[in-house]
């Protein structure tokens, strides 16, 4: 009986593992070819731009060599051009830009994280992204009538205390009956508070969508263990969120070191090396092409696009590095700059 039964039970196949492709097939093989296609465009638009530069550049390049990088006059008509007072400029801005944007910034993303009420929540993420659309020349009229008199005071008040450090000094004398105004006037720290106020919701953006993503399981354990607020925050939030906070940073920082329009309207053009952000008088590269682009020379338009070339270079290089240590942290994943 059990010898027929086997004979009439058909032969098993036995089963063979079916090939797995990696492939995408439909809407995911769009969205893959969709999403390739616009990093390859973004990545031939940038290097367009600095290929377009580099051509445009090296007829100076080849005429001045590195002391267009070192000379600190620009007068087309004596044959002395160079960025290297201009550099500092831009640098000066950029810097005071950051010391306000950045804390402001990350005090502002932990805020709207952790302190604030759900209901308060979105209507604070509107405004912060609102400010973010505010024209730039907005920007530069609010610095240039409304903040300059006041902040001149303010600068005025740093010379006085803090004069004793060459970052704060300023050629003349604070505590005079009657102080000189126009010194601490149209100056880089001036400009950098307006350009501060334009970079603070990039980076606030950045770090907020981050400091977000931080593990629950994480911030559980910590509360679980008796860790406060502020040492969940410490403790969890903030390690977890340093490539949020540099990516942001640095995007602002991009931001900061291209501004235009509101530089120009603020500062007082001058070509001096110093390093005095509250003194009158300063100029940044983007400054010096958007003010001297119009009635430039076939030359002169030449440096002025090598002097952009030059800003892109920096700004290309900064980005690069904070790339670099970006993907090195945990969040470094899902963070963009």
């Amino acid at each position: 009986m059990t010898t027929q039964l086997r004979e009439e039970t058909p032969d098993v196949v036995p089963a063979t593992p079916r090939p797995i492709s990696r492939r995408p097939t439909g809407s995911d093989r769009v969205f893959t070819i969709g999403s390739r296609s616009v990093g390859a465009v973004v990545l031939v638009i940038t290097g367009g731009i600095g290929l377009f530069l580099a051509i445009q550049a090296f007829p100076t390049l080849r005429h001045y060599g590195l002391h267009f990088l070192t000379e600190t006059e620009w007068d087309p008509d004596t044959q002395k051009v160079g960025i290297l007072s201009v550099l500092v400029g831009t640098a000066t801005v950029a810097l005071v830009a950051m010391c306000i944007a950045f804390p402001l910034a990350l005090a502002t993303a932990l805020y709207i994280n952790e302190y604030a009420r759900p209901k308060m929540r979105s209507t604070l993420v509107s405004v912060v992204d609102l400010m973010a659309a505010v024209p730039s020349i907005i920007y530069g009229l609010w610095g240039f009538f409304l903040m300059q008199p006041y902040l001149s005071g303010v600068s005025r008040w740093l010379h006085a205390y803090l004069g004793w450090l060459p970052f704060f000094h300023v050629d003349s004398d604070p505590h005079a009956a009657q102080w000189d105004q126009t010194r601490y006037t149209s100056s880089a720290f001036i400009a950098g508070v307006a350009v501060s106020m334009m970079v603070l919701p990039m980076a606030c953006s950045v770090m907020r969508e981050v400091f977000s993503q931080a593990p629950p399981g994480e911030r559980e354990g910590a509360l679980a263990l008796g860790a406060t607020r502020w040492g969940v925050i410490r403790s969890v939030v903030l390690p977890f969120g340093r490539g949020g906070i540099i990516g942001g940073t640095m995007l602002a920082l991009g931001r900061a070191l291209g501004e235009t329009i509101a530089v120009v309207l603020i500062i007082s053009p001058s070509f001096d090396l110093k390093f005095q952000p509250l003194e009158v008088g300063t100029n940044t590269v983007s400054a010096l092409i958007a003010g001297r682009f119009g009635d430039a020379s076939p030359a002169q338009l030449s440096a002025l696009l090598t002097a952009g070339f030059v800003l892109f270079a920096i700004t290309l290089g900064i980005n690069t590095l904070a790339a670099g240590v970006i993907s090195r942290s945990r969040s470094g994943a899902g963070t963009d700059i």
